[in-house]
């Protein structure tokens, strides 16, 4: 069973459109949590998809996610990651999951290969 983590957004991704790794991504549900950023990013891809607003908000009912909302220090710690991460192109949206899971002394999980060149104190496990 996985340690506790932070789900990036493309770990939902993969679980919730049946994309490679979903597999390995499923049993952190259970000991995961995911940021409000990240949430906001998989809804907006969900979107972009065609899924209806209903669908989207069943579905994500469905998984029980453990949400953490986005407050001041991990605002501060992502921007402060910025020029540790800019060159490998991380997002605004990865900054906030890595800023949460240092908060929270916890794993970050991804599907994002480019995470794999960070040294900032924050575990990474990939899903595929």
């Amino acid at each position: 069973m996985p340690t506790s983590g932070v789900l990036d957004a493309s770990v939902l991704l993969a679980i919730i459109l049946g994309e490679i790794g979903a597999a390995d991504a499923k049993p952190w549900l259970a000991n995961a949590c995911i940021g409000t950023v990240n949430l906001s990013e998989v809804v907006a891809r969900l979107a972009d998809l065609g899924f209806t607003a209903e669908f989207i908000d069943e579905g994500l009912a469905e998984l029980d996610l453990d949400i953490r909302p986005f407050d001041r220090a991990q605002a501060e710690r992502a921007g402060l990651l910025r020029p540790q991460t800019r060159r490998l192109g991380l997002s605004f949206g990865d900054r906030a999951c890595l800023a949460l899971a240092a908060e929270l002394e916890r794993v970050a999980v991804t599907a994002d290969r480019a995470w794999t060149g960070l040294d900032i104190g924050v575990e990474i496990e990939l899903i595929r």
